[in-house]
C-alpha cells in the first residue's frame, strides 16, 4: 500500500466538526433561558426609554426600520436629533410612518431630519444599488445599524432570488455586504460604527462554512437552525472584520443581543408559543425597551474606547452588548477562529465580493461585485 493512502494516526486530518458539543449545546439553551427568565432583572437599571446623548451631528442607517425595535430605534435617534435614514423593502409605509412622527412632534422643536431608501435585503442587487445611491453623496455616514431580520419558525426551507437561504440571506450575508460597501462612507463619517443587532439564539447555533444554506443532508434543516445559525455566522464575520479594521479608519464593530422582544417576529411563531406571549408579558420586552441597547451601542460614547481596548488586547470577538447595555460576552462557538475565518472567506464568496475588498475599499480602490451594476 503506498504511503498516500496509508492509514496511519498521525497522517489523519482531523475530523471536521459536524455540530455542537452536547455540553455547549446545554450552555446555549441555559443562556437563552436565563435571558428569557431574568432580562427584566439583569435590565431594571435601564431608563425607559432610554436617555441619549447629543446626536444632532449624526446620520443613521437603519434598516428593517418600520416595525418593532428598528422602528423605535429610527424614531428615538430622529427625535433626538439626528438625520435618519430608513432603509427598508416598503418605503410608503415608511413615507406614512415618516408623516405620523412629523405631526406627532409638531411644536416640540425643529422638524425630524429623517428620510426612506429602499432596499431589500432578499436581493443582493438591491443592497448594492442601496450601497451605491448612498455612497454617491459623498457624505458622511455615522452609523450603520443593521436592524433588519427575520425568523420563519416552523415555516419550510426558502431561498431568496439568489438562491441562498432566507434567515442566512437576510440576518447575515445582505448585511454583511450592506457593511462592507458602506465603508467608504463610514470612513468619511469617522469615528463611526456598525451596529449589527443579533440574538441570543446564537449560543445554539452552529455554523458549517461549507453548507451555510443548510442543503447537503449532513444537517436536518429547521427554521430553528436557519435562524441560529445566521446570528452565529453574523457575529464571526464581524469579529473578523472587527480585526481587519485598523484603528486608524475610526470604524468600530458591534454585535448586541436586543432581549426577548414582542415583535412581528410573534407572527411566525407557533400558536402555542404566540399564547405563551399573550401569557408571560412580564418576561417580554416591549420593542421601545428592546432598541435600547441599539441605542446605547450607537451612541455611547464609551464604546469606541472598548473597541479599541479589545483591539489592543487581541480579542477573538467582536464587542458584544448584551440587552442590558453592558459588555457580554458571545458563545464559545463564536470565538472558534478558525471557522469564523472560513466564514469571512465564504461569506465573501457568496456575495461577490473580492477577499481583499476591505482592504481596497480602505485605500480608497474601486473593487469588483458579482451583484449590481458593475464599475471597474
Amino acid at each position: 500500500m503506498s504511503d498516500e493512502t496509508a492509514s496511519s494516526p498521525s497522517l489523519s486530518p482531523a475530523k471536521k466538526k459536524q455540530s455542537l458539543g452536547w455540553m455547549e449545546w446545554m450552555r446555549g439553551w441555559s443562556s437563552v433561558f436565563g435571558e428569557i427568565l431574568f432580562q427584566r432583572i439583569t435590565a431594571s437599571h435601564l431608563e425607559n426609554p432610554l436617555p441619549l446623548p447629543s446626536v444632532n451631528d449624526l446620520t443613521c442607517v437603519v434598516t428593517g426600520s418600520t416595525s418593532g425595535i428598528g422602528r423605535e430605534t429610527a424614531r428615538q435617534l430622529a427625535e433626538a436629533g439626528a438625520h435618519v435614514v430608513m432603509a427598508v423593502r416598503n418605503t410608503k409605509a415608511a413615507q406614512e410612518l415618516i408623516q405620523q412622527w412629523q405631526n406627532e412632534w409638531s411644536g416640540k422643536g425643529l422638524p425630524l431630519n429623517i428620510e426612506a431608501m429602499e432596499v431589500d435585503l432578499l436581493s443582493l442587487d438591491s443592497v448594492v444599488r442601496f450601497a451605491d445611491a448612498w455612497n454617491a453623496r459623498l457624505g458622511p455616514l455615522h452609523v450603520l445599524i443593521n436592524n433588519a431580520g427575520v425568523f420563519a419558525m416552523g415555516e419550510a426551507q426558502k431561498f431568496s432570488e439568489d438562491g441562498y437561504e432566507q434567515h442566512m440571506q437576510v440576518n447575515h450575508l445582505a448585511p454583511a455586504l450592506l457593511s462592507v460597501l458602506l465603508l467608504p462612507s463610514l470612513i468619511r463619517g469617522s469615528p463611526s460604527r456598525i451596529i449589527n443587532v443579533n440574538s441570543v439564539m446564537h449560543c445554539v447555533g452552529f455554523v458549517d462554512p461549507d453548507d451555510m444554506n443548510v442543503v447537503s443532508g449532513r444537517r436536518k434543516y429547521s427554521s430553528l437552525i436557519g435562524y441560529s445559525s445566521s446570528k452565529l455566522a453574523q457575529i464571526m464575520f464581524s469579529s473578523i472584520l472587527f480585526k481587519k479594521l485598523p484603528l486608524e479608519t475610526g470604524v468600530s464593530v458591534v454585535c448586541l443581543s436586543p432581549g426577548v422582544v414582542l415583535t412581528n417576529v410573534a407572527r411566525d411563531l407557533p400558536r402555542f408559543l404566540q399564547a405563551l406571549y399573550a401569557i408571560i408579558p412580564y418576561f417580554i420586552f416591549s420593542p421601545q425597551e428592546g432598541c435600547r441597547s441599539s441605542l446605547f451601542s450607537a451612541t455611547d460614547p464609551q464604546i469606541p474606547e472598548y473597541w479599541e481596548t479589545l483591539k489592543t488586547d487581541d480579542w477573538p470577538v467582536c464587542p458584544f452588548i448584551s440587552q442590558d447595555c453592558r459588555p457580554a460576552n458571545p458563545s464559545e462557538e463564536a470565538h472558534n477562529t478558525e471557522t469564523a475565518h472560513r466564514v469571512w472567506e465564504k461569506t465573501l464568496e457568496l456575495v461577490g465580493l473580492p477577499l481583499d475588498a476591505v482592504e481596497k475599499l480602505i485605500e480608497g480602490e474601486n473593487i469588483h461585485r458579482r451583484y449590481g451594476e458593475q464599475h471597474e
